[in-house]
């Protein structure tokens, strides 16, 4: 048993983050408290009520405190030693992606622009938002109300004409001046109150505007403003939170199904309700909803801009997180846990999108998990077979070769453990090399301790690319792993799949309506979407980079100059012949060859 008295006694009471460490010198659980003694001795208390953590404090062999500043200051070193270390007791919510907004730039035409990552001082920013699919439908939504552009500076500025844009009314062509600085600086103007959800005060200063024309008898302009105004009411009916009173808020709610917990996320922003999403926290098993809640906004909020008001669907200490969050945020935080009126409202409507969250991912985790069942019956695999890697090639007549590994494992696709790696040094288009180069990398790592090992592999390929992975597993010291190639059926029909396998050399076809079958064809597939999105990127990269650089007499100088008259390859692409020649160093015969070697 670990003796914690030496420890405990020597504690601060002071704010800061501790770690519980097994015999194994692994970190197992992270927490911070506003008092570092009092928190870590009430672990060590006889009357325990959470069987988790009775277990988590039976396996405790050593406690390592950093004091902090202030409870802010210990929330994010939470939050950065959880997301580092991954303990097996915290309650885990994994999310690598920054959250979509839309910007507004800096420049003197300011761009709308689809942004993630780190703002930029000069730009103007709305969001968060909870999915790329939100961004773009409201980024339609401003250029056809607004009709702002979103063209990149480089296209901007040599621009001799207008764009489709234009012609399909999304935009007022500030790049050739058919608009006036002054008066795209008011819709960018109007743009930015309808993010921040100010639309009266929109429809009120459009409607001013369109009365002003008709009284100049500017008649088309009025019946411009009027389309506008129309519009803008339409997209307020449609999106905005009736009785909602605060402008800017995030409701949260938790829901648990049979010891699985979602976090459902609903977002309003300038008081219109941008969408929700669901978050699905590892380790949350034998956890209560409160701590779910409490790991999801110490998690989520450290990384997001904050709102003033958090709605939530647990009895969550408030003040605790109210005064971290307001530090953190540096303006005030509210959180709400006792919600009624319109908050309720919206409150259960997030919950019952949690319970149908989970309840759908339970029924795709029930027939995962009967595919992998029939997979093993007809595979005649041991029960243990969980973890299945499969590769696959991807290449046009040799150019940029990609292999891709994609991994199923407890039960579903593991997205984030996928791998793509880019071949070079081999013959083009000779897969077996290719096969060979990506299976020894993998595996060489595999085989000295770094990765995990899986049960079964794939080899989408025959009886030729099965017979390189065989000697490339018998070299790294893996031979004992069962390798399935995958051979295409006649005119690549799904559910004529043959398996050959590597230690019988059988060959095997399974009755179309197989549950097996279908999972291996959904692994398969995916391993091949995989490695087509890589080589297509990388294609793409390579062609856009070089087709310039191959043609003789165009230098660096001539290619600078061609690529900042078109604003890109596209743009040469598309120029004639006149067009390219007149450019600075550019000869007719040269435009011509140019204009050939692109086509």
């Amino acid at each position: 048993m670990f003796e914690a008295k030496p420890i405990l006694k020597n504690l601060p009471n002071l704010p800061g983050v501790y770690r519980m460490l097994n015999a194994e010198n692994t970190v197992i659980y992270v927490g911070k408290a506003k008092d570092l003694k009092k928190r870590v001795s009430s672990y060590f208390n006889k009357n325990l009520a959470s069987p988790r953590t009775k277990m988590m404090v039976s396996q405790i062999a050593n406690i390592e405190t950093t004091v902090t500043r202030s409870e802010a200051e210990a929330l994010l070193l939470e939050n950065n030693l959880i997301k580092g270390l991954m303990p097996r007791y915290n309650v885990l919510f994994r999310d690598d992606k920054s959250y979509p907004y839309i910007a507004l730039t800096g420049d003197a035409f300011p761009r709308l622009a689809f942004h993630r990552g780190t703002q930029r001082k000069g730009h103007q920013y709305f969001g968060p938002f909870p999915s790329s699919p939100a961004v773009r439908e409201s980024i339609q939504l401003l250029q056809k109300v607004f009709k702002l552009r979103t063209c990149e500076n480089t296209v901007f500025a040599n621009r001799s004409r207008p764009c489709l844009q234009y012609q399909i009314a999304r935009c007022t062509a500030p790049c050739v001046n058919l608009i006036s600085q002054q008066d795209y600086a008011a819709d960018v103007r109007h743009a930015a109150m309808f993010l921040l959800g100010k639309t009266n005060e929109v429809i009120d200063a459009l409607g001013n505007a369109m009365n002003d024309a008709a009284e100049s008898m500017e008649y088309e302009h009025a019946a411009i403003l009027r389309d506008r105004i129309q519009a803008l009411r339409q997209v307020q009916a449609k999106q905005f939170v009736s009785d909602f009173s605060v402008s800017d808020a995030d409701v949260i709610a938790c829901a648990e199904v049979q010891g699985q917990h979602c976090i459902n996320l609903v977002m309003i922003r300038g008081g219109r309700h941008l969408g929700d999403k669901s978050f699905f926290p590892k380790n949350s098993q034998d956890a209560d909803l409160v701590e779910t809640v409490e790991a999801f906004i110490t998690q989520y909020y450290l990384s997001q801009n904050t709102p003033p008001l958090l709605v939530c669907g647990a009895e969550i200490d408030k003040t605790e997180f109210e005064d971290m969050l307001s530090e953190q945020s540096g303006r005030k935080i509210r959180v709400l846990t006792n919600a009624i009126g319109d908050k309720k409202v919206w409150l259960k409507m997030a919950e019952t999108n949690a319970e149908l969250a989970l309840q759908q991912r339970q029924a795709t985790t029930a027939n995962q998990q009967a595919r992998l069942l029939a997979l093993r019956e007809a595979l005649n695999l041991a029960e243990s077979t969980e973890r299945i890697e499969c590769f696959d090639i991807s290449h046009t007549m040799g150019e940029a070769t990609v292999g891709s590994c994609v991994v199923f494992d407890r039960g579903d696709m593991q997205n984030s453990e996928y791998r793509r790696y880019n071949i070079t040094g081999i013959t083009p288009g000779d897969d077996y090399a290719a096969m060979r180069d990506v299976l020894t990398r993998r595996y060489k790592k595999v085989a000295a301790g770094e990765g995990k090992r899986p049960d079964l592999i794939f080899i989408d390929g025959g009886k030729g690319q099965l017979g390189v992975a065989i000697e490339v597993m018998q070299e790294v010291g893996l031979d004992d792993i069962l390798l399935v190639g995958i051979a295409k059926g006649e005119e690549r029909k799904p559910g004529l799949e043959t398996m050959i396998f590597s230690d019988t050399g059988e060959m095997l076809n399974l009755p179309t309506d197989n549950l097996g079958l279908h999972l291996l064809q959904q692994i398969r597939d995916e391993a091949h979407r995989f490695a087509i999105t890589g080589h297509r990127a990388k294609r793409a990269k390579a062609r856009i980079t070089s087709s310039l650089e191959d043609i003789e007499g165009v230098g660096a100088k001539r290619r600078k100059a061609l690529l900042m008259r078109f604003g890109g390859l596209d743009g040469i692409k598309s120029a004639s012949i006149d067009e390219i020649a007149q450019v600075e160093g550019i000869s007719l015969a040269l435009a011509q060859t140019i204009h050939e070697r692109l086509h």
